[in-house]
């Protein structure tokens, strides 16, 4: 199934092979289903344009595998729900679990493909929107994130997102984008210093967004200072991130404060992925749906054990870190399911093992490219130790590229800050 698919969910197979014959006719690409466990797993596998889905089936009825979606992070695609005898109460169920409409059979040919083309239409207008269905969770936190994310995309003028290191500064970003209008990030910093006006005529009427302003040089952030002098000429929203919290950034030296001033009036701060507690189940969800379409990683289970694991870490590394691991342990999973000792060694919370077990601090019984990534961790936590976090002489010192040693300590699950003047080209 193709990411442009229509996926028909019913268990009638008449109605399946009309639904599917009309639709292919009016030139849609189509995927059926003919139960709920045939529809879960070809959710795994990617994520249709939209779902036509058949409440009354005899596995289990499309309200359920509808908050089944809704509860795993994987009810991003419009979903219309079917029957030929359901109740208002149903109908209005479903619709506050987040399906967009529904269809009473018969279903008229000309109700159906008007139903199809607003869903689809819906579809592509909430990609667009950025977080409309790619939420970050339902916590209180969360909620109070969105709310403010509303209040300033009413307002015009630049917007600074501020928080933790490995907050989805981007993630959020993407909230600021509306419709078919242009998006662009300045891929190399120098780019804001050297052809600020071809920036913005690229994004004129869009979002430019610029990054983590702590990572730049007071040269880049001067450069930032002109875009948005020249923005609104150009019509473009600048959005810019901060990972520091609004007091450090307004005590820290290596900040503009002119910058500063400008961007502040419409500051957000992302909460840390440890005030949310209760979604890191639809996160980890999120994340896993997102492995299985994009880099065609087999769907795993977390053990409660495991996800009580996960509940409890702090995750210093924030999302970042919290996708890190999850994709890790997705990757070298031996079974279907996680369970709790596998979730402690990826966050380095693994138990004592007996001394006759390890050797030189190091647990021989483990698979190779565990050992390997635990000694990396050590090795590269040392020198930043040693070298007070100073990047550029950790760098020296392990003889890498700092692009390079920042990708490596992102893989190996390492968060640490970017100093004024280095810059990210990733």
């Amino acid at each position: 199934m193709r990411s442009s698919d229509i996926l028909i969910v019913d268990d009638e197979v008449g109605i399946r092979d009309l639904l599917s014959e009309i639709l292919q006719d009016e030139g849609y690409t189509v995927t059926l289903a003919e139960n709920a466990e045939a529809a879960r797993q070809l959710r795994y596998q990617t994520r249709p344009a939209m779902v036509l889905l058949d409440i009354w089936m005899p596995d289990c009825d499309g309200i359920t595998l509808l908050k089944e979606w809704a509860k795993n992070g994987q009810l991003n695609m419009p979903v219309v729900m079917m029957s030929g005898h359901a109740s208002i109460d149903t109908a209005v169920e479903a619709t506050k679990i987040g399906a967009l409409d529904f269809l009473e059979k018969p279903i008229s040919l000309q109700k159906l493909l008007a139903t199809v083309d607003r869903a689809l239409k819906h579809g592509e207008m909430q990609a667009a929107a950025g977080l409309a269905f790619d939420k970050l969770g339902n916590s209180p936190a969360v909620q109070e994130l969105n709310q403010r994310l509303e209040a300033v995309a009413k307002q015009n003028g630049p917007v600074l997102l501020t928080g933790e290191h490995g907050s989805p500064f981007e993630t959020v970003a993407r909230y600021f984008h509306k419709g078919s209008t242009p998006w662009l990030e300045s891929v190399k910093a120098e780019h804001i210093v050297d052809m600020p006006l071809e920036l913005l005529q690229r994004v004129s009427g869009g979002v430019l967004y610029v990054g983590d302003i702590t990572q730049y040089s007071k040269n880049i952030q001067n450069g930032i200072v002109f875009l948005l002098s020249k923005a609104e000429r150009y019509n473009v929203r600048i959005v810019a991130a901060g990972s520091q919290s609004p007091k450090e950034l307004a005590e820290s030296a290596n900040v503009d404060g002119r910058l500063l001033e400008l961007l502040s009036p419409n500051a957000i701060t992302i909460p840390p992925l440890r005030s949310q507690p209760d979604d890191i189940l639809f996160l980890i969800n999120r994340i896993l749906t997102d492995l299985a379409e994009s880099e065609k990683i087999q769907p795993v289970k977390f053990s409660n054990e495991a996800l009580a694991v996960l509940r409890r870490y702090e995750w210093p590394g924030n999302f970042e870190q919290l996708h890190s691991v999850v994709k890790k342990l997705a990757l070298n999973a031996d079974s279907g399911e996680i369970g709790e000792q596998a979730a402690e060694e990826a966050l380095g919370q693994a138990p004592q093992r007996a001394a006759a077990e390890l050797v030189g601090g190091f647990d021989f019984n483990q698979p190779l490219r565990e050992l390997r990534e635990e000694l990396e961790r050590r090795y590269f936590s040392y020198h930043i130790e040693q070298e007070g976090q100073n990047m550029s002489r950790v760098a020296q010192k392990v003889g890498l590229e700092r692009t390079h040693l920042y990708r490596k300590l992102k893989q190996l699950g390492i968060s640490v800050s970017r100093r004024s003047g280095e810059k990210c080209d990733e």
